[in-house]
């Protein structure tokens, strides 16, 4: 995968029922262990199809990652990570 396919690996990610969520400073996660189980099945072959055809993947972990932060798809979500601070 290069950096410029990520925006297309996460969209299709999304597009088969998966919530993909980038966790700052730590990774992300692809979302079908969150699934409920009959759901969780039905997305694991897709799921294989899009990771092999956008191949390897972790040199791009922080990029992946800061990405999904970016569209908003993090965790916790942004603008509530410091919210507890500012009670």
């Amino acid at each position: 995968m290069t950096r410029e396919e990520i925006p297309d690996f996460i969209q299709d990610i999304i597009a088969i029922g998966c919530d993909p969520i980038g966790v700052a400073g730590v990774g992300y996660v692809i979302g079908d262990a969150d699934l409920p189980p009959r759901k969780r099945r039905a997305v694991q072959e897709p799921l294989h199809r899009i990771c092999d055809s956008y191949g390897e993947r972790d040199h791009l972990l922080k990029e992946i990652t800061e990405y999904l932060v970016s569209i908003g798809r993090s965790y916790p979500p942004v603008g509530k990570q410091n919210e507890k601070f500012n009670q």
